[in-house]
């Protein structure tokens, strides 16, 4: 999305303070993932329920050969998210599911044509696993009050199924209607009352082989 403002209200709900919020917009014409502090030691065996609130808008950029012009978006989108913090063979993990609703109005000229529509519905699930491969190592609730952060290094593993609203003759869904598989790689360094982040990854798709009736 081009063009755009986004503003996000977060609210956590947890077994302990201080543990990442998690928001994720997951919107067939946008997503973007909003998490600092990807890769954090948390102490294992903790249960985290998340609940988010996201709200964007603006132009879309398309291919210059599709005959879309003017197409605008506005979207709310409400997310839920469960968490489980792992003991991943003496290295600290997690893994987490994300749920998200959306509530989305959009317009444009398609071939000439004025088109609207309003939808609501979930969007794509999505999965992920990670673990931290340096400097956090599993610890329990009473061993993680002398733990320092000081390097960390981290892989993770999303997946994202299609099961969210989608209908191939609309041009504005929720869903993307295909598979995409996201591995990623985080350092983070704490430097005093700071935290420096550094994190890169990639996404690969499946195609979506629904055509518009």
């Amino acid at each position: 999305m081009r063009g755009g403002a986004q503003r996000g209200v977060i609210t956590c709900l947890g077994a302990a303070l201080g543990v990442t919020a998690l928001v994720v917009v997951a919107l067939g014409v946008h997503a973007q993932d909003l998490e600092p502090r990807a890769y954090v030691n948390t102490p294992v065996g903790l249960n985290f329920l998340i609940a988010g609130y996201a709200y964007s808008e603006g132009g879309v950029g398309t291919d210059p050969s599709i005959p879309l012009k003017d197409a605008k978006v506005q979207s709310h989108t409400a997310v839920l998210a469960y968490v489980r913090s792992l003991d991943v063979w003496g290295k600290s993990g997690k893994f987490d599911v994300v749920v998200p609703y959306a509530w989305t109005s959009g317009s444009a000229t398609f071939a000439g044509q004025p088109q609207q529509r309003d939808v609501s519905g979930f969007g794509d699930l999505r999965f992920r696993f990670s673990v931290n491969l340096y400097g956090a190592p599993a610890l329990s609730l009473k061993e993680f009050a002398g733990y320092k952060q000081d390097v960390i290094v981290g892989a993770s593993v999303q997946v994202s199924a299609p099961g969210g609203q989608y209908d191939s003759s609309k041009l504005l869904n929720i869903g993307t209607n295909r598979w995409f598989v996201k591995p990623e790689i985080g350092i983070s360094k704490s430097l005093g009352p700071l935290t420096l982040e550094l994190v890169t990854g990639v996404k690969f798709y499946t195609d979506n082989h629904c055509c518009p009736n």
